[in-house]
């Protein structure tokens, strides 16, 4: 067992998926593809508009199977990405198309990189599955260079998110686990705003984000379980259950 994730169910689910990682649809995989999709573009624009050169550091923390790592590799940034699961690494270096990422099996607790190593760092839907996400964002913080990006996307605690993220997702999408998601383990974006300013992270956005509702996609999943490759996620106003966010390195702690 992964030591800090928060359930075994959940580590042998992931360590499980094997090519169900790009493939399966009657599985809530097949969510995380579609959220991977919808924010390629604004993280990819981020990057561009603030740094000039195109060999960016890109480090992708908990990266799975590699949607992010891969596709931010097509984009031209130099990737890393990292995870403890060996079995989901093979699936996302079998899916990098430029042979160019660096696929690491290593602890978010304890990155084995030295200080400013990366222009930026994401930890996308990760964040919620590991117990003391301080010290995740601590070591993000660490590896940063000044000025560097720091991307993420989470839950939010309440009992609004556990019906809709966690008892939805069960009840409504075809082989989800139980414990996959854990409701103490959701973040209140006051609390990741406070581990960000304890690490010299100023968060400068933050925006609510989750499936486009009322589209045919989103019905069909009600109705059959099945996540079809047109199923859409968004940007929203509400942070109320999930949430992305941008923040940047700063020389002091942020107010």
């Amino acid at each position: 067992m992964e030591g800090h994730v928060e359930t075994a169910a959940t580590s042998q689910f992931y360590d499980d998926l094997g090519e169900r990682w790009y493939r399966a649809k009657d599985d809530p995989i097949a969510l995380l593809r579609a959220e991977s999709r919808a924010r390629k573009e604004w993280i990819v624009r981020e990057i561009r508009s603030r740094f000039a050169h195109g060999s960016v550091r890109v480090l992708d923390v908990g990266c799975g199977a590699g949607f992010l790592s891969n596709d931010l590799a097509r984009e031209g940034f130099v990737v890393t990405g990292l995870d403890l699961s060996e079995n989901s690494l093979v699936v996302a270096s079998r899916h990098d198309t430029t042979r160019a990422v660096t696929y690491e099996v290593a602890d978010a607790y304890s990155l084995p990189y030295q200080d400013a190593s990366f222009e930026v760092a994401c930890a996308m839907d990760f964040l919620e599955h590991v117990a003391e996400p301080a010290r995740v964002i601590r070591e993000i913080g660490r590896v940063l260079t000044p000025r560097g990006l720091f991307f993420f996307h989470t839950f939010n605690r309440n009992t609004l998110s556990y019906l809709v993220i966690i008892k939805g997702v069960e009840w409504f999408v075809r082989n989800t686990p139980n414990d996959l998601h854990v409701l103490k383990f959701f973040i209140k974006p006051s609390e990741l705003r406070a581990m960000c300013s304890q690490n010299r992270l100023a968060i400068t956005e933050l925006r609510g984000f989750g499936p486009k509702a009322g589209r045919w996609a989103f019905w069909h999943m009600l109705l059959t379980g099945i996540v079809e490759d047109d199923f859409e996620f968004e940007f929203k106003k509400s942070t109320l259950m999930g949430y992305t966010g941008l923040a940047v390195k700063v020389n002091g702690r942020p107010d």
